[in-house]
């Protein structure tokens, strides 16, 4: 928890320690936190020069807590102060970046990136920097960015970065395909399903986009593509993919409903991966429900709009905004 402020788990268990007791010996430090004395006293060296922790002068060998309030607060003061000032010479190396870059060279607007590691890191940087949107195209096998991607998209959505993607039936047909998808839709990201993406893709703002290079069987490389010609394209590319994905309602099952009053939540679900192109027996699956009970939903919704077919079904979920591709406003 303290770790923003530099802090480490040891040097944070045995301030927190300290801070318990008021005062303790060295020894009885040690014992609490099952540590071998020469540690103990390492580490209260540490927050001795940290302003954490002081050597009390009337009795040797015993260590006295400062104040959180005061202590803490001068290493946070001290904390934000080193931000402004990496913030400030971030901002004067971007302004340098864009003066000598006016008229960017052909060879500057692409960045090959080889290697797993050095593509998931680049990812991330993507995803991490993105300001107001990211969007993305999902395919059911990721060559070098795998479940990290979460932990990205967690971040991005508690920043209030809008989130659009749109993932290959496949993906659903994963493991924790389902599950991972009614996280992001809980975390209120926009997901839609095609048949087929043509790629993986990323694009962060419309200002940089990431999509791969290698195969399967190959070292995995990346392209990243900066403002230019190519990214419109790619930025196109995407935008013409969701506008005929369909939309993906998963995980608000358990929600209060008023009986009579149109679908559930499930029943959503279930006509959103049947609009999907599912089977009755694929959305059983998905949804871990019976296949009778997808059959016995599917019959109400049709009796409930009073269609014959699933085709008309599937046109009434659309005229009643069941389901639909524009963003509810």
């Amino acid at each position: 928890m303290l770790g923003a402020i530099g802090l480490d788990e040891r040097q944070e268990a045995v301030y927190r320690v300290l801070v318990a007791a008021g005062a303790a010996e060295l020894t009885d430090l040690a014992r609490r936190l099952a540590l071998p004395e020469t540690d103990a006293e390492r580490v209260l060296r540490r927050l001795e020069q940290q302003g954490l922790a002081a050597r009390s002068s009337a009795r040797p060998g015993r260590w006295v807590a400062a104040p959180p309030g005061v202590a803490l607060g001068a290493l946070l003061i001290q904390q934000r102060h080193e931000l402004e000032q990496a913030e400030r010479a971030s901002a004067l190396l971007a302004e340098e970046y864009r003066a000598e870059s006016g008229e960017p060279a052909v060879h500057d607007l692409v960045e090959v990136v080889t290697g797993a590691s050095a593509v998931a890191q680049r990812f991330h940087q993507l995803r991490l920097g993105a300001v107001s949107e990211v969007c993305a195209l999902v395919t059911g096998a990721p060559i070098a960015v795998t479940g990290a991607e979460n932990e990205a998209e967690e971040r991005a959505a508690s920043r209030g970065v809008v989130c659009r993607t749109v993932v290959e039936r496949e993906v659903l047909s994963l493991p924790s395909g389902v599950l991972e998808l009614s996280a992001a839709l809980s975390r209120h990201e926009q997901c839609r399903v095609v048949e087929r993406v043509p790629t993986k893709l990323v694009v962060a703002d419309g200002s940089l986009a990431m999509v791969p290079l290698s195969g399967r069987g190959a070292e995995p490389a990346a392209l990243v593509v900066h403002a230019s010609g190519l990214l419109e394209s790619l930025t196109g590319l995407f935008e013409a993919v969701w506008r005929e994905a369909m939309p993906l309602r998963l995980g608000e099952r358990g929600g209060a409903h008023e009986v009579g009053a149109g679908p559930d939540p499930t029943d959503l679900e279930i006509l959103s991966l049947l609009l999907a192109g599912f089977t009755d027996a694929s959305v059983a699956k998905q949804l871990d429900l019976g296949l009778r009970t997808v059959q016995r939903r599917v019959k109400g919704l049709m009796e409930l709009t009073g269609v014959s077919t699933r085709l008309q079904l599937g046109w009434q979920a659309y005229e009643r905004g069941w389901v639909a591709r524009t963003a509810p406003a």
